[in-house]
């Protein structure tokens, strides 16, 4: 039974690798709240103390202590989130302060995308359980249309992480329990924008004129490098830069359990912060080299890498069961998003690469910056479970999500405030152990997402280097779906 169990696990952990999506995440970071439809059909509520399942592995290592045998729990979510930007309130600007010449909304810039996972646990003894699991913690998704109106800030956006979770959990008998669990996360993503020529041609003149701003040349030699400049971008409609990296980084969660009477218990996890370091390539497609005094188009490449900062967090839940047949799921998570202050692409080559010798960032500085100065975040979750029958049960949940994206919120991640609501059902068959749950949950924003997106300054990330605007309204709403086999063995 042991080896039968032991090669699914293997086959399924192999389709979590090739069908593992990035997804849309608009509301508490980048973070997913799908990971599991047993949890998901009460919002998540009370899951670190909640442990139906081996999903503890992710919830609360601590939770395994509670669970016999051999447990295994896979499946997967869909989610899709619409996000568009509302034609009637958008403005932008080029880099010498004109109207831009693209007017578009960039379309539905989320696709639906499809979420994996598998738990499995053991029990070692009465006092120790180990557990694994494969799931995708974080991700996220954007990409406009070629006439988007903010191309000059945002293209495509790409964020996919596959988290493997070894856990422990130890028992004392008397109903507290310990877990502790390693999430070695394998993650890639993707930036990409078109590139404003014109700031490039300013920025090469005002060099050749030894003067840092077009206000201190002769009037009729700023309209000669304005003209020039307009030129040249009709020219080089398309220059596009294109940077992609991958990275494996590691954390540790730490979880408690506590059961107070035979109807309540208590859970406790937290988890710590990481840095991914994304390293690959960063590539500038149709550069004009006229703006450097040759002949285009040029195709410019270096090494490079975007430092990404995850989160610590920590999660509180409680679960009271009223009666045999209903139970009450609380919860709560804060999450230390402040660490996420900026969206930097840094040379690899010492600043010594193409694109740097053209960008000619500061030493020490970036070769391209985005502020993002994120906020600490809550979720609060409530929910409940009805034991309908032996068979049956139905669950229902709530949560409010936080944004933790407040005064730079970008077109890379048009954010808000959100609502989920959760309704979901499980089907027991006692007599083999086979479990199946199903969910089903819809995302309401607390308003339009406000972007109003510039270039600042890496030493300054308030001040705004350039011209370069864009500025919408976006509509949001999401919905989800997914469904879980579990069994004991």
């Amino acid at each position: 039974m042991r080896s039968s169990l032991l090669t699914r696990a293997v086959r399924l952990t192999s389709l979590a690798l090739v069908v593992a999506a990035p997804a849309s995440a608009f509301a508490g970071g980048f973070s997913l709240n799908e990971q599991s439809a047993s949890a998901m059909g009460t919002a998540n509520a009370g899951a670190a103390a909640n442990p139906e399942n081996a999903t503890a592995v992710l919830f609360n290592p601590a939770g395994m202590s509670q669970l016999s045998g051999t447990n295994i729990s896979f499946g997967a979510a869909v989610l899709d989130i619409d996000a568009e930007a509302k034609s009637d309130t958008i403005r932008s600007v080029d880099a010498l302060g004109q109207p831009g010449a693209y007017t578009g909304n960039g379309g539905d810039i989320a696709d639906p995308a499809l979420l994996p996972n598998i738990y499995i646990t053991h029990e070692i003894n009465e006092s120790i359980d180990v557990g694994f699991g494969i799931h995708a913690p974080y991700g996220l998704a954007a990409d406009y249309e070629d006439d988007f109106a903010g191309r000059y800030l945002a293209d495509k956006t790409e964020l996919t992480v596959i988290s493997f979770t070894p856990s422990i959990a130890v028992s004392n008998g008397k109903g507290l329990s310990m877990g502790v669990g390693i999430n070695v996360m394998y993650g890639e993503g993707r930036l990409s924008r078109y590139q404003d020529v014109r700031g490039a041609v300013v920025r090469s003149a005002l060099q050749s004129a030894g003067v840092s701003s077009l206000d201190q040349l002769p009037a009729a030699q700023q309209q000669a490098i304005v003209a020039g400049a307009n030129g040249l971008a009709q020219q080089y409609p398309d220059t596009y830069s294109d940077v992609e990296g991958d990275d494996i980084a590691v954390n540790f969660r730490v979880g408690f359990l506590y059961e107070l009477s035979e109807a309540t218990q208590f859970g406790l996890t937290a988890q710590t912060g990481t840095e991914f370091e994304l390293d690959g390539d960063l590539e500038i497609s149709q550069f004009p080299g006229e703006a450097l005094g040759l002949s285009g188009p040029l195709s410019l490449s270096e090494k490079a890498e975007v430092p990404l900062a995850i989160p610590e967090s920590l999660t509180v839940g409680v679960r009271h069961r009223l009666s045999p047949e209903f139970t009450l799921l609380a919860g709560a998570t804060y999450s230390r998003w402040s660490r996420f202050e900026e969206l930097d692409v840094y040379s690899a080559e010492g600043g010594t690469g193409q694109v740097s010798q053209v960008i000619q960032p500061a030493p020490g500085d970036p070769v391209t910056h985005v502020t993002e100065k994120w906020d600490n975040n809550w979720q609060f979750n409530l929910g409940g479970i009805w034991q309908a029958s032996e068979a049956w049960a139905f669950k229902a949940g709530y949560a409010y999500d936080q944004s933790p994206v407040d005064q730079y919120v970008t077109a890379r991640i048009p954010s808000e405030d959100r609502h989920w609501l959760t309704l979901g059902t499980q089907w027991q068959d006692r007599q083999s152990g086979w479990k199946v749950d199903a969910a089903v949950g819809t995302l309401i924003f607390a308003d339009n997402a406000k972007v109003d997106d510039r270039e600042y300054s890496h030493q300054q990330p308030t001040v705004a280097t350039s011209n370069t605007n864009y500025q919408a309204e976006y509509e949001l709403s999401a919905w989800s779906a997914a469904i879980e086999f579990s069994k004991a063995f």
